[in-house]
């Protein structure tokens, strides 16, 4: 009985906490039941045998969830460098980059005098994102903006022309 509810509960996320003495009770008593059966003080072979395999799978699933979920926890609170980076021809750029993270989103602006242009930042939080956006100036030009997270390209935008604007963000 102790197998089949541990089995039960351990589908369950949060409450599946209930699972862990449950299967681990449900193994002693089965193992019990058939150190019993092998010196012939009971009877009961098929419970025994269901009983231990309802927990041991119980456990195993159990020990899944938990698992997931310490990624998930990790994955959450992993910090992640966000390079940004502008490369062109315009001059007169004007560069805003937003970022997430734990602390909420941080928005910072910059004209630069000159491109290449680029920024690391340490994102941390449930949200690890943020915009990039650069706007030419009314002399025009060509202007790319590019983001790498965690040394992976996520996303990369260009624009040409007059007051044109590439903007990198869903990322």
């Amino acid at each position: 009985m102790l197998g089949l509810l541990g089995l039960i509960f351990s589908f369950i996320p949060i409450i599946g906490v209930i699972a862990w003495p449950l299967v681990i009770l449900g193994i002693v008593f089965a193992a019990l039941g058939i150190a019993r059966l092998r010196s012939r003080k009971a009877t009961n072979k098929g419970i025994a045998i269901a009983g231990l395999v309802l927990s041991v799978v119980g456990l195993v699933i159990a020990i899944v969830w938990a698992a997931a979920v310490t990624k998930a926890v990790d994955d959450v609170n992993r910090a992640v460098t966000v390079h940004y980076e502008v490369t062109g021809t315009a001059k007169g750029a004007s560069v805003t980059y937003t970022t997430l993270g734990e602390g909420g989103a941080s928005t910072s602006q910059e004209q630069p005098k000159t491109l290449p242009w680029s920024k690391d930042i340490t994102a941390k939080g449930f949200g690890k994102g943020g915009t990039l956006t650069v706007t030419t100036g009314m002399n025009g030009g060509d202007v790319t903006c590019k983001v790498v997270v965690d040394g992976k390209e996520a996303k990369t935008a260009t624009a040409s022309g007059n007051f044109a604007t590439a903007s990198c963000d869903g990322f």
